[in-house]
């Protein structure tokens, strides 16, 4: 299941658009974290685009809290009423 070298990994977008494909050279510890992450009966491409949704998702919560201790000191109650 796990090819020595270069992995490729393709992505049929929806509705027909172009596939890409990305090569991926994994070290013995990346071979092991997508052994142990895999679920049964996923293939390696659907276990790294868990893993980026997964790092999109992080991504997404940085810039939530980023947004968020921007504001904390916003007082919502002295704002004119925009409605």
């Amino acid at each position: 299941m796990w090819a020595t070298g270069v992995q490729h990994l393709s992505n049929v977008a929806k509705m027909g658009a172009m596939s890409t494909s990305i090569g991926f050279r994994p070290t013995p510890d990346d071979e092991r974290i997508l052994r142990e992450a895999g679920q049964p009966g996923e293939s390696t491409s659907d276990t790294l685009r868990r893993a980026l949704r997964l790092l999109d998702h992080e991504r997404w919560l940085a810039e939530f809290r980023a947004d968020a201790d921007a504001l904390k000191g916003e007082d919502v109650n002295t704002e004119p009423e925009a409605w």
